[in-house]
């Protein structure tokens, strides 16, 4: 991790990032491939956390999206980041909207309708392990650490930067990813049961939310 808890990989690419939205702004076709190239495989598995198998049709609609608003975005590589998994969330939330009647809804759901550091133990036990494996044990959090973690780990963003996709202070996020990080790495040591449950961490899924959470609005 890298310094504010971002990925070294992703401060990395930033600048690659931020200088291809720059030329695509401009109407430069294969600047925004690579800024897609960039993106997509966070805001893929950010969306795997929150839509489960409906993520690829949710990036589409995102993607579509991004590029019809892109001349409305100002910032760089970083706060591209942040403005396209905003976007990412708000399709996922009308997605969850249209299919909640659907039988089995993703695991996030409830919570996401309802919405209006230093190198660590916790993310190198993230990291150790494969990305399905991971996301699924993510998505077994209370939701609003499995959101945290998300936006901390798989698409990159800083704390700030993830409070402001979740409409949430600084703090708050930082302390949720920190102990939904803290969980898992709790189930990896101790094998983490049958289906991401197991370990000290406490519940899955739904069971469990009530360990922590934000007191109203942040």
């Amino acid at each position: 991790m890298g310094h504010g808890g971002r990925p070294r990989h992703v401060q990395e690419y930033d600048g690659e990032l931020g200088a291809a939205v720059a030329r695509a702004q401009q109407g430069d076709e294969a600047a925004f491939a690579v800024a897609y190239r960039i993106v997509q495989p966070g805001l893929l598995g950010y969306l795997r956390g929150l839509v489960g198998d409906e993520a690829e049709d949710v990036a589409s609609d995102t993607w579509l999206e991004i590029a019809r608003d892109l001349g409305r975005f100002w910032g760089d590589g970083a706060g591209f980041r942040g403005w396209t998994a905003t976007i990412a969330r708000n399709r996922a939330v009308d997605h969850l909207r249209r299919m909640r009647a659907r039988p089995r809804p993703a695991a996030l759901e409830a919570d996401v309708l309802e919405l209006p550091g230093p190198h660590s133990t916790h993310e190198q036990a993230l990291e150790a392990i494969s990305t399905a494996e991971a996301l699924a044990l993510v998505r077994s959090l209370p939701p609003d650490q499995a959101e945290a973690v998300l936006l901390r780990v798989v698409v990159g963003l800083d704390g700030p930067a993830a409070a402001r996709v979740l409409g949430k202070r600084p703090g708050a996020v930082r302390t949720a990813a920190h102990r939904g990080l803290k969980r898992l790495a709790e189930r990896l040591g101790s094998g983490h049961g049958e289906s991401g449950h197991g370990g000290s961490g406490g519940g899955s899924g739904r069971g469990g939310r009530d360990d922590w959470r934000p007191r109203g609005p942040e």
